[in-house]
């Protein structure tokens, strides 16, 4: 067992783990108060405990595809409260998960809307990338700066602004006229990815909640085709955020996660097929209720969370 002294989440280990399964996660248990176990909570016995993983991670994908987003809003507080991930960890390690299920969705919309579409518009993609691609990088490195405790809060806090944003969002018109026009909307959009770009870099998830909002609102963008935009803008914000965090010492808990990570990926896009299969069946106005008070519960627990 390696214990850590408590501080700011950047403190080295007092003692070395030994060879084997509990030196496997070592570098998980820096910085986390109180001094713990190298192994989170859920992933002791790991071998018996991929089974769980996997199923969260397609309950978890279900819940995303019935809403037309990754699901990755639910995967964070999964991660902190059932495997006991610290907070800078658990968003790290969700990145290439988040990254996966994107990929996969926007392949899977092509028929919804299809690639000649999508790069017709690609002036408004472009627009929203030149604020969110900073964003993601500065966002990024302000999470691997601050308290494991400071960000528990912020990523609460976000948690309760994507329950707002889901139900908001998914009650909008189809389409509309754009809500600005000329230097005015490019300015208001590169502040908007901007903004997009920092909570999705803090929160690991691609930002879909917040950027179709935009799109429609914004840009006047019809809401199927937002759904294909907000992918598309997804990706290049999440690799960037993806590369800012891999110039830190906390990302050696990749790599010390690999099999968590890809059974829990493999999980979400099973999920992710089935919630997309079901799409439609779950009426909206009981649905997105039910996942919005599923996101305050755990904005709660997280904020709680020691």
């Amino acid at each position: 067992m390696v214990k850590v002294a408590r501080g700011n989440g950047r403190d080295d280990l007092l003692n070395s783990a030994p060879d084997g399964a509990e030196g496997l996660h070592a570098g998980l248990a820096a910085g986390i108060p109180g001094g713990v176990d190298v192994l989170p909570v859920g992933l002791r016995g790991m071998t018996h405990k991929m089974a769980q993983v996997f199923a969260a991670g397609a309950a978890i994908g279900t819940l995303g595809g019935l809403i037309g987003l990754g699901g990755a809003e639910f995967r964070l507080p999964v991660m902190i409260g059932m495997f006991g991930f610290a907070a800078l960890h658990a968003v790290i390690l969700k990145k290439p998960m988040s990254l996966a299920v994107v990929a996969a969705a926007l392949l899977f919309r092509i028929r919804a809307a299809p690639l000649d579409m999508v790069l017709a518009h690609w002036p408004v993609v472009v627009n929203l990338l030149a604020g969110s691609l900073a964003g993601a990088w500065l966002g990024a490195g302000w999470a691997t700066r601050m308290r494991h405790q400071t960000l528990y809060k912020i990523i609460a806090a976000l948690l309760l602004l994507i329950a707002v944003a889901l139900v908001a969002g998914h009650s909008l018109p189809g389409h509309g006229k754009p809500l600005l026009v000329g230097p005015a909307q490019w300015v208001a959009g590169l502040l908007a990815g901007f903004g997009i770009g920092v909570v999705a870099s803090l929160m690991g998830v691609a930002g879909g909640e917040l950027l179709i909002p935009t799109l429609v609102l914004l840009f006047g963008t019809e809401i199927k085709l937002a759904g294909s935009l907000s992918l598309a803008a997804s990706l290049p914000t999440m690799i960037v955020g993806f590369t800012r965090y891999s110039r830190d010492s906390s990302f050696e808990a990749l790599g010390q996660n690999k099999p968590f990570v890809l059974v829990m990926a493999a999980g979400s896009l099973v999920g992710a097929g089935i919630g997309g299969a079901l799409l439609g069946i779950v009426p909206s106005a009981v649905l997105l209720p039910l996942l919005s008070a599923i996101l305050v519960i755990s904005a709660v627990k997280v904020w709680r969370h020691k």
